[in-house]
C-alpha cells in the first residue's frame, strides 16, 4: 500500500523525532518558550479529550462498505477495534464507541485513549502487535504501512478498511461518514458531521473583520530540534485550509512552494516573509521554545520573528481534520488575532 506525499515527507521525519523527543504523551498546548506576554506565542491549549454523545449508539450489523484501495470490506462486528491512525481513533472515540476500541496508534494522544496498547513503532504497523488483541475491525488510512504489515493483518481474515487520508476542511465529513459507514452507525456520524461542521462555521463567523486590510500571512514550520529537522510547509502541507479557513495566507504555498515540505533556508523564509509562525507544541518546545526559535536560520529576519508572533497547536490534533478541528482552528484565530479582538 503506498503512502502518501504528505506521509513520504514526514513519516521518516517522525521516525527519528519519535525516538529522540516522543510525540505519544498528553501535551497541555504550552509554547515552549518563556512566556512573556510581548512574545505572543500559543495560548495554553484545553483539556486533551474528545466529546462522545451521552449514549453510545448501538451499531447495526452486517455492513459491506467500500475501501479507499478499491476493496470490499464486510463487518460483522464491532466488539474488537483497532483504529491505526490517531485521526481515526478521534472519530471512532467521538461517535461513542471508544469502550470497544483495543489499542491505539502513537498518534492517539487525547486522554481516553491513552492508557490502550501501542501497535505502532514510530509510525510504522506491529502486525504482531494488532492480532495479538483479536481485533474484529481494524481502520487505516493510506499513509499507514508497512504494506507488508497490512497485508499480515488481511491475511489473518481481519476486516480491515482503508479509509481516505485528510487533507483539508472539505474531507472531515467525509472521514466520519466512511467511519460510521463501516461501524454500522450511520446515524450517528451524520449528527456527528453536522455538529462538527456548525461548530467550524461558528468559529468563522468569530475572525475579526479586515475590511482593507492585507491578510495575515502564516508560515508552518515542522520542527523536531533533537533531530535537526527543519522544515517549511509547501501547497501539501495540510495546513493551508485551516489557515484560509482562519482567514489568512499559508506563506510557504503563496510563495510557490509546491511540494509538502522543504527544508527551511534563510532565502525560503525571506521570501515567504510571514507575518506569523504555526507550529506544533511539541516542535516548538524541541527548539527550545521562541528563543530557540529566532535562532533558525531567517526565523529572525521575518515579520514574524522580529515580532516573536508564534501560533501553537497541539501535535495530536493539528492536522487531524475531524471531530475536534473546530477547537483547533478556534485556537489558531484566537492567537493569530489576539491583538485585535
Amino acid at each position: 500500500m503506498r503512502r502518501s506525499r504528505l506521509a513520504g515527507a514526514l513519516v521518516s521525519v517522525l521516525a527519528l523525532a519519535l525516538a529522540a523527543t516522543g510525540c505519544g504523551g498528553n501535551g497541555t498546548g504550552g509554547t515552549g518558550g518563556t512566556g512573556q506576554p510581548e512574545q505572543r506565542a500559543g495560548a495554553a491549549g484545553a483539556a486533551d479529550r474528545v466529546e462522545p454523545p451521552a449514549a453510545a449508539p448501538e451499531p447495526r450489523l452486517p455492513v459491506t462498505v467500500g475501501s479507499a484501495d478499491g476493496r470490499k470490506v464486510t463487518v460483522a462486528s464491532t466488539d474488537r477495534i483497532v483504529p491505526l491512525t490517531g485521526s481515526l481513533s478521534e472519530i471512532v472515540f467521538t461517535l461513542g464507541l471508544g469502550k470497544r476500541v483495543v489499542a491505539r496508534d502513537i498518534t492517539a494522544t487525547f486522554e481516553q485513549a491513552a492508557k490502550l496498547p501501542v501497535v505502532t513503532r514510530a509510525h510504522d504497523v506491529s502486525a504482531e502487535g494488532v492480532l495479538s488483541l483479536r481485533p474484529t475491525l481494524v481502520l487505516a488510512d493510506t499513509t499507514t504501512g508497512p504494506a507488508e504489515a497490512i497485508g499480515q493483518i488481511r491475511a489473518a481474515g481481519i476486516p480491515l478498511l482503508v479509509v481516505e487520508p485528510a487533507k483539508s476542511l472539505a474531507d472531515v465529513g467525509k472521514r466520519i461518514d466512511a467511519v460510521a459507514g463501516a461501524l454500522g452507525v450511520t446515524a450517528a456520524g451524520t449528527e456527528l458531521k453536522e455538529r462538527t461542521e456548525k461548530r467550524i462555521a461558528a468559529v468563522q463567523k468569530d475572525i475579526p473583520a479586515r475590511e482593507g486590510e492585507r491578510k495575515p500571512r502564516v508560515a508552518f514550520l515542522y520542527l523536531r530540534g533533537s533531530a535537526s529537522v527543519y522544515l517549511l510547509g509547501g501547497a501539501g502541507s495540510g495546513a493551508s485550509s485551516l489557515l484560509e479557513a482562519a482567514g489568512a495566507v499559508d506563506a510557504g504555498k503563496e510563495s510557490g512552494l509546491t511540494k509538502d515540505f522543504t527544508p527551511i533556508t534563510s532565502e525560503a523564509l525571506v521570501k515567504a516573509a510571514p507575518d506569523a509562525i504555526l507550529v506544533m507544541a511539541k516542535g516548538l518546545a524541541s527548539v527550545d521554545g521562541l528563543d530557540g526559535l529566532v535562532k533558525i536560520p531567517g526565523v529572525a529576519e521575518t515579520p514574524a520573528g522580529m515580532d516573536r508572533r508564534v501560533v501553537s497547536v497541539e501535535d495530536g490534533v493539528l492536522l487531524n481534520y475531524g471531530p475536534r478541528t473546530d477547537e483547533v482552528l478556534a485556537s489558531i484565530v484566537e492567537q493569530l488575532y489576539a491583538d485585535e479582538k
